[in-house]
């Protein structure tokens, strides 16, 4: 069976593709972000590894992959976690710039770094979920759209450098999804949330594992997401 590594399993699209992948019986390892959540994650997901390490504190992650032991293949590396703060250009700080682009960019490019020897062995597949703010940027969304902006230069560059490895690289870009972050989003818009407005995470989960399957001879190198309703 194929092995998967996900961030973001905890809730929303993440922990959609973590279900579908652990019900088809794949095995998945689970990024969490302390070993509490870790034992979480395991207990949610009978027979998962788990990792840990705190995508909000990138420098370090090399430290505590060092302590653990890391698959020795990887088939897909899925980056599905993320973190949004709204705030006008003129009212951000340094701090809610680093935050986001560090759990949203950096974290992700690091985890790549770290798992690029078994997905090269694997010829496996990295799958950036992005947003709809990585392709166009609107007021208050400047820190978010600009970390998922720099998420799909990550992308678009590691598919270039990695082709010949046969390293297959998708970016998916979904619409406003009904999970805990769009209820953050809607709290700091001042907005009421009615989930039942936005996609379901499985929808999304649907498209992740379309690309994943696809078989070897094609790649999905973009795929946009919206509401359809």
């Amino acid at each position: 069976m194929p092995t998967h590594v996900i961030t973001g399993a905890g809730s929303g699209i993440g922990a959609a593709v973590a279900r579908r992948l652990h019900a088809r019986g794949d095995e998945i390892v689970l990024h969490a972000r302390s070993a509490g959540r870790a034992k979480e994650l395991a207990a949610e997901f009978p027979g998962a590894r788990t990792l840990v390490g705190d995508l909000a504190d990138p420098d370090r992650l090399s430290w505590a992959f060092s302590h653990q032991s890391l698959p020795e293949r990887v088939d897909s590396l899925l980056h599905i976690a993320g973190v949004v703060d709204l705030g006008e250009v003129g009212e951000l700080t340094p701090k809610t710039w680093r935050h986001q682009l560090d759990v949203n960019l950096v974290a992700p490019a690091e985890l790549t770094r770290h798992f690029l020897p078994q997905l090269r062995a694997s010829r496996g597949h990295v799958v950036f979920v992005n947003s709809g703010a990585g392709l166009s940027a609107h007021a208050r969304w400047g820190a978010y759209a600009a970390s998922k902006h720099g998420l799909k230069a990550l992308a678009d560059s590691l598919r270039e450098e990695e082709h010949g490895n046969g390293v297959r690289v998708t970016s998916v870009y979904p619409g406003r999804t009904a999970s805990p972050m769009q209820a953050k989003v809607h709290r700091q818009e001042g907005k009421d949330y009615d989930p039942g407005r936005w996609i379901d995470p499985e929808s999304v989960a649907t498209t992740v594992l379309m690309a994943l399957d696809l078989p070897v001879d094609a790649e999905v190198n973009d795929l946009t997401v919206r509401p359809g309703r």
